[in-house]
């Protein structure tokens, strides 16, 4: 019983398998509508109970899908740690919290029902590619977050220095340069803080044209492997095929 649970749930190739990824994802989708029509100033009373009593519904489903897939999964404490574990679980803790706790006061933990649409993720064909692309350029994108955090460190040094004896209550100290440097190297650029001077102007076109290969230059590695992972894939596939 315990194996036949396991492929309807971890297995989409068999028609039990894709009747329960559908189930499940209309029921995501079905909870995802409530969650947002609930917003909605003028519901009324009656509204209010039918949206309750759905979310209800989808809670208790949500909840037998979590203690399903703890029961079939051979390392259960992976699976409740794991990314798709704690997505599965924060998708319905709001709920029972609110059961024991009065939300009146604790209405910021309603937000965490919008984690459910991560729980759409898992029926992704296209997950398992990005999990090989990232494995591909996992080394590369360590050094490109390194990087981009020294670039803002010292674009927030330089604008600092250009700007602080022009603007001393914006440009205070290098750590309220920050968000300048971050806004202006992601080629934002909100507009609420500015060079004014000469050198701040100069510095700033420098920093924007760094900001547009920071911008790029991810980009341009996750899709060079996510081609190299499709590649991967279709060879698996081939072998499974001609074996």
């Amino acid at each position: 019983m315990k194996e036949k649970l396991r492929k309807i749930i971890n297995d989409t190739s068999t028609i039990e398998g894709k009747i329960f990824d559908y189930f499940i994802q209309s029921i995501i989708l079905i909870s995802l509508f409530t969650f947002g029509y609930e917003t909605f100033p003028d519901n009324s009373e009656e509204t209010k109970a039918i949206l309750k009593k759905v979310d209800i519904v989808t809670v208790i489903i949500f909840s037998i899908e979590y203690l399903l897939r703890l029961y079939v999964s051979n390392k259960k404490l992976k699976y409740v740690f794991s990314f798709f574990g704690i997505i599965d679980l924060i998708a319905i803790l709001p709920f029972y919290l609110g059961v024991v706790v009065d939300l009146r006061s604790l209405r910021i933990l309603r937000i965490f029902r919008v984690f459910r649409t991560l729980k759409l993720i898992r029926f992704n064909k296209a997950l398992n590619r990005f999990d090989i692309a990232f494995k591909l350029v996992k080394e590369e994108l360590i050094l490109f977050v390194v990087l981009t955090f020294i670039l803002i460190f010292l674009s927030a040094t330089g604008i600092y220095f250009f700007e602080h004896n022009q603007q001393p209550k914006i440009f205070s100290s290098i750590f309220d340069s920050l968000w300048w440097a971050i806004v202006t190297l992601t080629t934002v650029g909100y507009g609420d803080v500015y060079p004014v001077t000469i050198g701040g102007k100069v510095f700033t076109f420098f920093v924007l044209i760094i900001g547009i290969g920071i911008v790029t230059f991810p980009a341009n590695l996750i899709a060079t492997a996510l081609s190299k992972a499709r590649s991967i894939e279709d060879e698996e596939n081939k072998t499974i095929d001609n074996p």
